[in-house]
């Protein structure tokens, strides 16, 4: 399913090209790779220059350009057609000894140059192509110490480079003569005949896919989803890709769109967790299916612009609210297929963290619940959070590298499945409130959407308020108000404090009120003495608050709070808490 869907996306981008008119992906054989510099030959097979194929950024890094597929290189020597490292192309690598380095920056390499040479000129050498037969007589007389000899940068080092003819745009690996023998070395490969998994198709089975690049933290030479590599994975005598069948050509469109799809400057791919998550549409024409994709992305990572923001949302609150999704967003359909896929690095392997196919009214609903469960007045952000955003709260220090890929892969689920948030979710939000003491609005939101969505689904017996309810008998509930109001109290009567008792006793609180709350009640009858001679109408205010709080309150307090009601706890400590900076809030209006 994944494998087949990947490569009917292959066939669409295929057909689309780019904004300079280029298609997307490559053709058959052929490959994205960086090339950093491109080698300017004429036709005696003289170098006349070498030219820099870099970005213009900040940091320029070597520009991506379409040529023959590279060689898996899992062990031994294996030139690639027409271009390669400097070590292949032109027999000189990067000195890795640091203290030689300075004196000597290069190394030879002439066991692999021989090999790229050796390679070149079996395949190139009757060709009558002015362009082939000129980097024939290049290799014929190239030598490694001609790199010093020629002046040639040392940044070209451990590069990509490429081959032209007479001008660096006319590269010799896009001449029809070399396309040519391209095509017949690929089918020239002695692979065996079988059914293919994917297209349904006898045609010669792949040995080894290529590899698929761009996974966060997966090796720089690439991963495999499919691989079989020792005699405890196969099957049936069956060795490599015979052990699961894909065709050469299967194998390439779906490595190829997956490839396309992990670059980030494509807008496919997020990053949550330590999962690289990739998506993608199906539907009866491109412009729907780049609606639905361009939608997603923006939900998943909000726009800058608050504007842009605001529209996108408004069409999750607007489908929440029961409209039909096509008269809200007429260039979205709800019938179009959607596909999202999370992968992690597994050494050279690449794991599948989490798949989903739907229908992209589906998924908006998806996603209209999970923001409704998220909801919290007052409002607990300016611009709606990204999913990774949200799991910042719960990571030590508010690092990325602290995020549980697990809970990550488990939240990201439940949001695009509409499935429960996981318990952990929970759990870990209370301990890093715990640890240090921040109840804040995003914290308290997801915890919300924890409880709200397990109340919906069933597993527990009573919803969550959104703002603010003095009629709630939850005991958790009111046991966070009373704490909000116990708080309030000393900050009025004291000021600001090193360490109030939010600092001191949030988590004993929240835990086990037994222990905490009759001490803490002593205390606030001292502080609302003190407040009734400085500000006697606050004192009156608090005092009913804390009155009405704890009428509702059984008589003794409860010795432990589950992980469900320390939730609660947190969510009556906010709502209560905010209520005080929204009437301070009125009062400062009404006074201007």
């Amino acid at each position: 399913m994944i494998l087949a869907s990947l490569a009917r996306y292959y066939r669409r981008l295929a057909a689309e090209t780019d904004e300079m008119g280029n298609p997307k992906v490559p053709p058959y054989g052929f490959s994205e790779e960086k090339i950093g510099w491109i080698l300017v030959l004429d036709k005696e097979g003289r170098l006349k220059t070498t030219v820099p194929n870099l970005t213009a950024d900040k940091k320029p890094q070597p520009k991506l350009m379409s040529v023959p597929r590279p060689e898996k290189r899992t062990s031994g020597i294996k030139p690639n057609f027409l271009w390669d490292k400097t070590a292949y192309a032109l027999g000189v690598e990067a000195n890795k000894n640091k203290a030689e380095a300075k004196e000597k920056p290069f190394t030879s390499s002439e066991k692999t140059f021989d090999a790229f040479k050796q390679y070149h000129l079996d395949l190139l050498q009757n060709s009558d192509d002015e362009g082939l037969q000129a980097l024939c007589r290049f290799l014929q007389n190239w030598q490694p110490a001609h790199f010093a000899a020629e002046n040639l940068p040392t940044e070209m080092l451990d590069a990509n480079i490429a081959f032209s003819f007479e001008k660096p745009t006319a590269c010799i690996h896009k001449r029809e003569a070399a396309q040519t023998i391209w095509a017949n070395c690929l089918k020239s490969d002695e692979a065996e005949e079988g059914l293919c998994l994917i297209s349904g198709d006898t045609a010669p089975i792949a040995r080894l896919h290529p590899a698929i690049k761009g996974v966060f933290g997966g090796q720089s030479s690439g991963g495999s989803i499919i691989s079989f590599n020792k005699e405890a994975f196969a099957s049936f005598g069956k060795e490599q890709g015979a052990n699961a069948p894909v065709s050469e050509q299967s194998a390439f469109a779906y490595t190829t769109a997956l490839n396309y799809l992990l670059r980030r400057e494509n807008n496919h791919c997020l990053t949550i967790g330590d999962a690289s998550t990739v998506f993608w549409a199906e539907a009866d024409d491109s412009a729907t299916a780049q609606a639905a994709e361009g939608f997603f992305a923006q939900v998943f990572t909000p726009p800058d612009d608050e504007q842009e923001s605001a529209k996108v949302f408004n069409v999750l609150e607007q489908i929440g609210k029961g409209r039909p999704l096509q008269e809200i967003a007429p260039e979205l359909s709800p019938n179009t297929r959607f596909y999202i896929l999370g992968l992690a690095p597994n050494a050279a392997r690449i794991s599948v963290r989490f798949w989903l196919y739907t229908t992209f009214g589906q998924l908006a609903e998806n996603l209209a619940q999970h923001w409704q469960d998220l909801a919290l007045e007052p409002c607990a952000w300016k611009t709606p959070p990204s999913i990774w955003r949200l799991l910042l709260q719960t990571a030590v220090l508010g690092k990325s590298e602290n995020i549980s890929p697990v809970l990550a892969g488990e939240m990201t689920r439940a949001v695009i499945c509409g499935t429960p948030y996981p318990l952990s979710l929970l759990s870990q939000l209370i301990t890093r409130i715990r640890a240090d003491g921040d109840v804040n609005g995003l914290r308290v939101a997801m915890m919300k959407a924890v409880l709200e969505r397990r109340f919906r689904k069933g597993f527990i017996e009573e919803g969550v308020p959104m703002s603010l309810n003095n009629e709630s008998p939850n005991r958790a509930y009111l046991l966070g108000r009373l704490f909000a109001v116990l708080e309030r109290i000393q900050y009025q009567a004291l000021g600001e404090l090193n360490a109030g008792i939010a600092d001191r006793y949030y988590g004993s609180a929240s835990a086990v009120p037994f222990s905490v709350f009759p001490r803490l009640l002593s205390g606030a009858k001292h502080h609302l003495s003190r407040l009734r001679k400085d500000k006697a109408g606050m004192a009156v205010n608090l005092d009913k608050d804390l009155g009405e709080i704890i009428a509702k309150l059984p008589e003794t307090f409860p010795r432990h709070l589950s992980i469900d009601e320390q939730g609660r706890f947190a969510i009556g400590y906010y709502h209560q808490k905010q209520s005080y900076f929204a009437k301070k809030e009125t009062a400062e209006t009404i006074e201007n």
